[in-house]
């Protein structure tokens, strides 16, 4: 039995680009919704419940990032954010008023697609809430037990807890200050407190990277965060 289609959501005041992506993401046998301002989104989204939202921030009547913020207010519906805005601060601010990932045009739509991909996997229910698998990763999170290749891996509780945060949000950009704050308390931000980040994931890049000079599990979004990599 064929698997039931996504049904994908695209908020974007500029045509060429509802157009191609409707036909890639078809291409790729998704059900492609179009709508050109902020407004026609929230009410198809509220209507139609997508799976997947792409949502340009630079639209004609609201902006994107009040779209998302009302979004998120009835919704978790996986967001990606399409913007022309490439500075850091744009980026962070997306995502943490609850965007799940954001791509910067001009884009590719080989990392769109993939990109979609991540968000819809990351978003099923999982076959069992308690263990988690990314590729040869397993994390047991009732018992906070980690392997690798079959082999326990020994994290300190705080390790462990960036690993789950990261590892649940694989494929995600997690931002400096969510990880700070769910981790350490909602008294840290992002200065001058990330450098208990830096410290804390060079441990775990040591314990889980063959080469954490080259990590391949968890990397760097520079100014932002850190993404852990989704392994198929």
């Amino acid at each position: 039995m064929n698997e039931p289609r996504a049904n994908i959501l695209i908020v974007d005041d500029e045509p060429q680009i509802r157009k191609i992506l409707k036909m890639t993401l078809q291409a790729h046998h998704y059900i492609v919704h179009e709508a050109e301002t902020g407004e026609e989104g929230l009410q198809q989204a509220s209507r139609m419940c997508p799976n997947l939202i792409i949502l340009d921030l630079g639209l004609p009547d609201i902006s994107g990032m009040e779209v998302l913020g009302r979004m998120r207010s009835w919704s978790s519906v996986p967001v990606i954010v399409l913007t022309a805005k490439d500075r850091e601060e744009d980026k962070i601010a997306a995502l943490d008023c609850g965007a799940d990932d954001y791509v910067t045009k001009p884009f590719g739509m080989g990392e769109l697609v993939a990109r979609v991909r991540v968000a819809l996997r990351h978003a099923a229910p999982p076959a069992n809430d308690s263990v988690l698998r990314i590729g040869d990763l397993t994390l047991d999170l009732s018992q906070r037990l980690v392997e690798l290749n079959g082999e326990r891996i020994k994290l300190t509780p705080t390790e462990y807890d960036l690993l789950r945060i990261l590892a649940i949000n694989a494929g995600k950009v997690v931002t400096q200050r969510q990880l700070l704050q769910q981790v350490w308390g909602s008294q840290y931000n992002e200065q001058p407190d990330s450098h208990y980040l830096r410290v804390y994931i060079g441990h775990l890049r040591k314990k889980l990277e063959e080469n954490s000079t080259q990590p391949k599990w968890i990397v760097t979004e520079p100014g932002i965060g850190y993404r852990f990599l989704s392994r198929d």
